[in-house]
């Protein structure tokens, strides 16, 4: 996620040449010992930092899109002009440089920074008629989203999360990647740092929402007085699907969807020498190979012929398939499990799979108890309109449990993906205070399998045309997602530049 970034390209604080920089171009340079993003902008010279707030992507490696840049790795936006982050998964702004015109040189000087919850997003609505106080359920990729661009937009008001979960929020995509292989340390997943939220005025109550009053806009809170509210978002997020089959209370079996899921998978997996994954999602996929960068022998069982090939296709799922083999894997598909005993996972043909260890990812389900009961309605998820708006007044829904209108499939859909919770969070916030923004960013998400991470971007759940170009067996590969001629997902393996652009492409569609 962060490290120390090795200076190159020219040292822009000395000055380069204006007419070596084209209008759309950019440069990596550095100033003053610190990366720096050199770009111009028609006929002005715009300067950030070159390093993502996210995961440290190289801005350079981007792409330019008007007055902004995106990142290659995962699609964070940010501001050439202020270095304001404008679409997560990055939360913070990168620095800003001044820069200034000598003769027929341009030369970086000052560094501008600002804390990342200043109000200096853009913002022009009516603050007359902002709500006193937004309670937002839910502190997860979008409810903690929302609560951040509310003060990043100059709101004063009250902001109240109300979560259940005591560790959020946190890093949630990394507890099944590099948290769960070893590679990535426990300082790396919390999103904010101890008093974060205190310091910004946004209270955090911990506990169960149990019921909504949309009449009287009011929020009952398990072991809490009522909260009243003038603007609610519903971000509860997602559960994991249970399987129920006999023997999955056991101590050795685990569910993966908190810290402390993966906190406990990493306690066993310490120990053990056998695990099986019950699942070919991407969760129980990744899962797999956090768990064997631990050495842990596993062994994945599953309904499916071929893995993830109802997400990527058929010709990715093979590939996949074929490189967690290649990695010590072991697939039974075809098969389910049926019971888990002590020592083992029994499977539908009455075989006995050994495991110290067995992980269940089958997939989760969207919080939808609250949202039923207020009677807000419903459509496999709360149903939204393009402004995240709920059929009940004064109420927005984000994240796993929104179903929304997605003007590039032409369908309502769900997504459940870390970056579009985050997104949508943002615009809702936006949305709250006035801007009557529609929700139109193209999905998108990562999936990380070992020293590969595919980048996926719109939503196909039904396609009459695979088209593949490239090889995945070189890690270089295209696959578009086509119904009826048209392109409704891309998935990619190391062609950052080709993702990108499609998203730009497709956005503007």
């Amino acid at each position: 996620m962060s490290g120390d970034t090795q200076l190159s390209g020219p040292d822009l604080a000395q000055g380069v040449d204006a007419k070596s920089i084209k209008p759309g171009d950019k440069i990596l340079g550095h100033a003053n010992g610190e990366p720096v993003l050199l770009a111009r902008v028609g006929d002005e010279y715009l300067a950030i930092g070159a390093t993502c707030t996210h995961y440290s992507g190289p801005l350079a490696e981007g792409v330019i899109d008007g007055e902004t840049v995106r990142c290659p790795w995962h699609h964070a936006c940010f501001s050439l002009r202020t270095g304001e982050a404008l679409r997560a998964p990055a939360l913070n702004p990168v620095a800003c440089w001044n820069v200034e015109r000598r003769g027929g040189q341009v030369v970086v000087t000052g560094k501008q920074e600002h804390d990342p919850l200043a109000p200096t997003f853009p913002a022009s609505v009516n603050r007359a008629e902002w709500p006193r106080h937004v309670a937002i359920v839910g502190a997860g990729a979008a409810g903690s989203a929302a609560a951040e661009m509310l003060r990043r937009c100059g709101y004063d008001g009250r902001v109240t999360i109300v979560d259940d979960d005591s560790g959020s929020p946190y890093d949630r995509p990394n507890l099944s990647k590099d948290y769960l292989a070893g590679n990535a340390p426990e300082d790396w997943i919390p999103i904010r740092p101890d008093g974060f939220y205190a310091q910004h005025d946004i209270d955090v109550v911990r506990g169960r929402a149990t019921k909504i009053d949309t009449a009287n806009r009011r929020l009952e809170v398990e072991g809490h007085a009522p909260i009243a509210y003038d603007a609610l978002l519903l971000a509860p997020g997602a559960e994991p699907v249970h399987l129920g089959m006999p023997g999955e209370d056991q101590p050795h079996v685990h569910y993966l969807r908190t810290l402390n899921d993966s906190r406990s998978i990493v306690a066993r997996a310490k120990d053990v020498e056998r695990a099986v994954v019950i699942g070919s999602s991407f969760i129980g996929l990744e899962v797999a190979a956090s768990l064997r960068a631990r050495n842990v022998d596993v062994h994945v069982v599953a309904p499916e012929k071929i893995p993830l090939e109802r997400v990527l296709g058929e010709y990715l799922g093979n590939f996949v398939k074929s490189y967690h083999e290649e990695k010590g894997v072991t697939f039974h598909l075809g098969h389910t499990c049926t019971s888990i005993e002590r020592d083992a996972a029994v499977m539908d043909d009455g075989k006995r799979l050994p495991a110290e260890l067995v992980v269940i990812g089958v997939g989760v389900k969207p919080r939808l108890s609250l949202a039923e009961q207020a009677g807000i309605a419903i459509d496999r998820g709360v149903s939204v309109n393009e402004y995240l708006e709920t059929s009940a007044p004064g109420v927005w829904a984000a994240g796993d449990i929104a179903r929304w209108p997605d003007p590039h499939s032409g369908e309502r859909i769900r997504v459940e993906h870390w970056v579009v919770a985050q997104r949508q969070g943002q615009v809702a916030a936006r949305n709250i205070l006035g801007a009557r923004e529609q929700f139109d960013q193209v999905p998108f998400f990562w999936s990380a399998h070992y020293d590969l991470s595919f980048n996926y971007i719109g939503h196909a759940e039904k396609w009459d045309e695979a088209e593949v170009e490239g090889d995945a067996t070189k890690h270089d590969v295209a696959v578009r997602l086509k119904r009826g001629g048209k392109m409704l997902a891309l998935v990619t393996l190391f062609r950052d530049e080709e993702s990108l652009k499609g998203e730009i492409a497709m956005e503007r569609e």
